[in-house]
């Protein structure tokens, strides 16, 4: 398929996936629980363009419920640069690891053929700090000094 052929296919998929999550967000957003379960993922990148990496960075920013927080560069010469990725709804990581490695696939079908194995890409629930809990005992980077 030509690049520009690809571009349009992509482009009507994430609008698709940017309404659905819209949808979703907004019924949940009405409901008594609304399944808010913040999590921080750090997805190792399949895609090495940096046009690859903005194109996918933003396309998990525009999504209601998912945002593109950074970027950690290779720390092994053959090693994957790092997405950090925040999913709202994250009550199953595995989920949304899939979600990521799929908008990854239809961005740059080329990747189809490195696998993810969502079981293994490191992940953490976000912690809500205690107005009581001292600072020494949290990092520089989540203080609100």
């Amino acid at each position: 398929m030509s690049k520009f052929g690809h571009a349009i296919a992509y482009t009507g998929w994430i609008i698709k996936e940017i309404f659905a999550a819209g949808i979703d967000a907004t019924v949940a957003a009405f409901k008594p629980d609304s399944g808010l379960e913040p999590v921080i993922i750090f997805y190792p990148l399949r895609v090495e363009s940096d046009w690859d990496i903005f194109w996918f960075s933003t396309s998990i920013t525009v999504t209601p419920g998912t945002l593109s927080l950074g970027l950690r560069h290779r720390t092994e010469p053959d090693g994957p640069e790092i997405l950090i990725v925040q999913a709202a709804f994250g009550s199953d990581p595995e989920d949304i690891i899939a979600g990521l490695a799929d908008m990854e696939e239809h961005l740059n079908p080329a990747v189809k053929d490195i696998p993810v194995d969502a079981a293994a890409v490191l992940w953490e629930p976000y912690e809500v700090l205690e107005p009581d809990q001292a600072a020494e005992d949290t990092p520089p980077a989540e203080r609100m000094e």
